[in-house]
Parts: structure tokens; sequence; C-alpha cells
């Protein structure tokens, strides 16, 4: 099982995470509904709680979606292209998405540098704001480790087929040449 947990780890890590992120949100905002109809009272921490929760699960879902390629421009735009074009819009379209990621992990890191160096904490709970804003920095790096490995494997399979592609997403794209 520990040999195991590594594996998993990569292959679950982000869609774990998203899910948990979730599964909060709808807890919180399931008990504020309970609290507020049934007993006529408010709890004053769920709010906060489910927006940070939240946060973190549309950042582990974008790093999930780099990984998997949910993109709509994978699935829809690429797919009416011939292999050739499939893939100078592939690569292109990943090369502008990697210089976003890493200049928004550059504004991320000086953010928690600025969040570390004054403390802020959160109106409700007191927690320190740089512990739930460093899911800006994370999710940030992990989507360019998901482009990094994606682009790995490509590169071992001797650059066979469209770049993070699934084989039967490869076919359609072949397809329509």
């Amino acid at each position: 099982m520990l040999r195991r947990l590594p594996g998993l780890l990569e292959r679950h890590f982000e869609e774990t995470l998203a899910c948990a992120g979730l599964v909060i949100v709808v807890a919180c905002v399931f008990l504020q509904v309970v609290m507020r109809y049934v007993f006529h009272s408010a709890l004053q921490w769920t709010e906060e709680i489910a927006a940070i929760a939240m946060v973190w699960a549309v950042y582990m879902g974008a790093a999930l979606g780099v990984r998997e390629r949910f993109h709509i421009r994978i699935l829809a735009g690429v797919m009416l292209l011939p292999r050739p074009a499939a893939r100078v819009v592939i690569i292109l379209s990943d090369l502008i998405w990697l210089g976003f990621s890493v200049l928004m992990l550059s504004f991320a890191a000086d953010y928690l540098a600025v969040l570390w160096q004054h403390t802020s904490r959160t109106p409700r709970l007191g927690i320190d704001e740089f512990y739930p804003q460093s899911i800006i920095f994370i999710g940030y790096a992990l989507m360019i480790a998901r482009l990094a490995q994606l682009y790995a494997a490509w590169f071992r399979s001797g650059c066979r087929g469209l770049p993070g592609m699934r084989a039967e997403h490869d076919r359609e794209a072949v397809s329509s040449e």
C-alpha cells in the first residue's frame, strides 16, 4: 500500500482536494440554512470557511483540468484541425498558458511575501490570510507541474500524437485530416 501511495497521490491529488473543498462548501451552506430556518440563528464562521474552501476547490480543479486536458479548446476546436495544425495550436496555446502561469506565480509569490511580512487575519475566525491565500501560488505551481508532466510524457513517447491528448482524442484529430 505504501509503495502505491506516491502513484495514488500523483493521480488523485487535485481531485481529492477539489472534492473535499466542495464537500466543505456544501456542508457549510447546508449548516447555515438549517441554523437560519430551523433555529432562527446564524453561524458567523460558515461563510468564511465556505469561501476559502471554494477558492481552494477552484484552483485544484484548474490544475486537474490541465492534467486531464479538460479545456474547451482541446475537445472542441483542436479536433476540427488536421494533425499538424492541431499540434501547433496545442503547443502555442500551452506556451501562452505557461507564460501566464509563470507570471501569476511571480505575482502570487510577491503577494504572499507581503502577507508574510504584514499579517492579516480573516474577520471571523482570525486565520492568518497567508495560509488560505497560498492556494494562488500552489494552484499555479501545480498547473505548471502538470503541464510539464504532459510534455515530458509526450517527449518520452517520441512526440507521437498530440501533446497530452489521449489516444481516442488523437485518433479523432487524425481522422479529420
